[in-house]
Formats: structure tokens, sequence, C-alpha cells
């Protein structure tokens, strides 16, 4: 939008707090290089827009504004005479895309004095070169630091997602190792009851009706119900006592593995009614083999499983051979960073998930959503591990009118007030000493609010911290790659 030309006077312009120490001649190139501009009630500029001037208010009111989501979020409103917007960061020349950060509007009539952007730079790098080059140096120092230091935040990340991965992976490694050392053994020992039972004096009834009772054994097996300790330990008692008055020796042995198997007096009452009484001993010794492998193999599939899930959850996570932008479902997401987080959740941490499995696929770079989730979930654990340990981790998603909401809610200490307005701050964290860098919030407010045109925010009480995270339904274009965090 175009303002209305006005008169641009030297004296009135070193008035403006910027400009009060420049001397007659600078003031005379300000007026012959630049302008005031009269400008009616809307809009000055847009956020985005290519920045071509630099603005300073002489009089009227100004408000700035932010696009988050679908809204123009105010962060300023003000009527002080000099203050200024728009390129202000002109001098670093083509270093940096020159655009607006914000859009401003005017409410009232507003004159401006108006600086187009390359005759800013020129007269800051010809009046200001030291101060150009302490700005050039705080600019581009403080941005490689904080690429430095967030590198070293996702490595830190990475590190402890490799250490609880590897734990995670090496409980049901261990247990599939063992179940087959075991099966080994267990199946040598039925390979010598078998030729035990050749060499017997066994009919080819007898031997046939043993090995149909094997097979309804195996599909007993595979359906056994799952029992409390108390129902166990009574049907263990049950069937010790059933195998002592048959004769079976070592029956107190055999009734735990029976009773996880799911067979009962009336299956051992069948298989004592299909063989005959000398060769029931022998009977209920190769059912154990047979009941102790099938367990074994069921363990040993239960582990295998627990790996596939772990590695596919690994490939979710760091969304290996996908694209970069695409339709996501948020669930899907929030279950592998939980599973690879949940090494890092202590025995007194619950969690909770209340997802709204009715949200449809949301537009979004899944990878970058995978660090946010990791940052918010990594700072819930630690808020309840800094209360005691004990505590609950809530995950819920629920749809907000066109807006997909991810809440974590922990229930910590809280958020003290007087840092809620910082903690989104780059650098700044209430963690000790080397244990934070302070840009996992920062990091995540950009992925959120610059890449996917979403909000985060957070609301704190003690005992109940909720960051919200709001990610529009409709597709953007994606971010160019100079917009990506850092």
């Amino acid at each position: 939008m175009s303002g209305q030309p006005m008169p641009c006077s030297p004296h009135e312009v070193s008035a403006l707090f910027l400009f009060e120490k420049l001397s007659p001649e600078q003031l005379g190139r300000l007026c012959r290089e630049g302008r005031v501009e009269l400008f009616q009630p809307g809009p000055v500029y847009t956020e985005g827009d290519p920045a071509t001037c630099f603005f300073v208010m002489i009089e009227g009111t100004v408000v700035l504004s932010r696009r988050v989501g679908g809204d123009d979020v105010e962060v300023s409103r003000t009527s002080q005479r000099g203050v200024y917007a728009g390129a202000m960061q002109a001098y670093l020349g083509d270093r940096v895309r020159q655009v607006y950060n914000n859009s401003m509007r005017v409410t009232e009539p507003t004159r401006f004095f108006v600086l187009p952007a390359d005759i800013f730079a020129d007269v800051m790098r010809e009046w200001f070169p030291m101060a150009v080059h302490l700005l050039e140096g705080l600019f581009f120092g403080a941005k490689s630091t904080q690429a430095a230091v967030g590198q070293r935040e996702r490595l830190l990340a990475l590190g402890s997602l490799s250490a609880g991965l590897t734990h995670e992976l090496n409980n049901p490694a261990a247990a599939a190792v063992r179940a087959t050392a075991t099966l080994r053994e267990r199946v040598a020992k039925m390979r010598r009851k078998l030729a035990l039972i050749a060499e017997g004096p066994f009919s080819r009834d007898s031997l046939a009706g043993l090995m149909e009772i094997q097979e309804r054994t195996a599909d007993r097996v595979a359906k056994a119900p799952a029992l409390s300790p108390l129902e166990a330990s009574d049907r263990e008692d049950t069937l010790s006592d059933w195998l002592e008055e048959h004769g079976i020796d070592n029956g107190w042995q055999l009734s735990p593995t029976f009773v996880q198997a799911g067979l009962d007096v009336d299956w051992l009452e069948q298989v004592a009614a299909g063989v005959d009484e000398e060769i029931l001993p022998g009977a209920i010794g190769w059912l154990n083999y047979t009941v102790e492998t099938e367990l074994l193999m069921n363990e040993i599939e239960d582990s295998t499983t627990r790996i596939s899930h772990l590695v596919d959850a690994a490939k979710q996570y760091s969304q290996l051979d996908r694209a970069p932008f695409r339709e996501v479902d948020v669930h899907e997401l929030l279950d592998s960073t939980l599973l690879m987080l949940s090494g890092k959740r202590g025995p007194g941490i619950r969690l909770v998930k209340e997802y709204d499995r009715t949200i449809p696929p949301v537009p979004a770079y899944p990878a970058e959503l995978n660090q946010v989730w990791t940052n918010l979930i990594d700072n819930a654990v630690s808020a309840i591990d800094s209360a005691g340990g004990e505590g609950t981790l809530t995950v819920r998603t629920a749809l907000d009118h066109d807006l997909v909401l991810v809440e974590f809610r922990d229930t910590g200490p809280g958020v003290p007030p007087e840092i809620k307005g910082r903690i989104f701050d780059p650098f700044f964290t209430t963690k000790p000493v080397g244990e934070g860098t302070g840009l996992g919030l920062d990091i995540s407010w950009r992925i959120v609010v610059n890449k996917h045109h979403g909000t985060l925010r957070v609301e704190s009480v003690p005992g109940d911290t909720r960051f919200q995270v709001l990610l529009p339904l409709t597709a953007e274009t994606p971010a160019e790659e100079t917009e990506e965090p850092v």
C-alpha cells in the first residue's frame, strides 16, 4: 500500500530519536533520498513480502502482527513517536533473505519517514561502519552459535534415543537367545524320549492316540487363558495332586508348565482315558516336552515380534525413505516417538493416551514433528523427575475447529509465571549447566509456527502443565530450505 507524499523537513526528521545525532548534511541527504508519506487506516505492508522500505513513525498509531496458523496475532501496538519497522536488516544485503518479518497496519492517519531499503543499507555502511560490523558479527555469530548448539541438541537427543533403543532391543533379544538355548535342550530330550517310546511295548494304536493327544495339546497351548497369580497357584496345587495320585513322581515340577499352557484336570483325565495306564507316565512326560517347546516357541515369537516393532518404530521415527512433506497420521508419529523414548520414562511415570482416532491426516513434515514430540515428551519427563519421579504423562489428540490439537500434559511442578513468557526464547533453560541447551522449545516453536503455520502454547499450574500443538488441516506450500530450523 502506498501513502500520500508529504513534504520532508530535516528539522522534523532530526526530532526522531534515531536521527537526533546526525549532522545537517546527513539530515539533508535523508530528506533528499527518503520521503515522508501519510497512510490512511489500513495495511502498510504484509509479512513475507519483499522488504523494500524502512519506516519510522512521525505521528499516528501502528499495529504489528504475526501470522500464526490461520490468524493474525497482534504483537505490538504503539503511538510512540520514532518507532521503526520494516527493512531493518537491509545492511546485511543478500546474505539474509530480505522480507518483512511481520505485518504492519495503522489505525488512524499516520505519517512515516520512509527510506528505501537500498538507501538505508548505504547510509548505514557509510555513516556507521563500525556499528555495521558489530551488528553483522552479532547477527551471524548468534546464528552460527544457534546452529552449532542446535546440532548439539539433536546429537544429544539422538544419543539418548540410541541408548533407549539399545536398551529396549536388548531385553527381547536376550529373551530370544535364552529361549532358543532352552528349546534346543528340550528338543534333544524329546528325541531321546521318542527313542524310548519306540523301543517300548507300545501298540500302534497307543502311539497313534498319543500323537493325536499331542496335536490337541499343542493347539490348547495357543489358546491358553491368562490367569491371576492366585488362580494359577490353586490350579497348580490341583494338578500336582492329580499327577501324584496317578503315579507321576515329579508332578510338582510339571504342574506349573501345564497351568501356563492352559491344561487342567479335565484335560489330564482325557489323556488318561486315551492311553493305557502303563504308558501314562511316559505320555505325560512326552506331553510336557510338547508343552515346553510350544511355550518356548511362543516366547521366541513374542521376542522377535517385539524387536520387529522396535525396528519399525525407529524407521517411522526417522522417516527413512519417506517424502519430507506429506499427509501423516499424528497418532503413528506419536506412538513411534513414545516407543523410542520409553527407556527414558522411569517406573514411576504412568503413560496415558487419549487419542481421537477420527482425526484426519495432517499435511506435515513428519520427521520434524517427531522432533517436536521428542522435545515436549522429554521436558514432561524431566519435570516429573524433578518432582520425585512419580506422576502421569498424558498425550491427548482432538479436533479444535479446523485445527488438530496435540497436547502433552504432565503432573510436574509447573512453569513459574515469571519465566512463562521466556521458555520459547533461544538458549533459555531452567536445567543445570550442561544438562540443557535451551534450544529444544525454540526449535519446536519454529517447526510448529514457521514450518507448519501452527501454534505452540503452554498452560501451567503446579501439578498440571500442558504444552499444546495446534496444526492446520489444510495443506500449505512447503517452506523453502532457508526457512528450516537450524
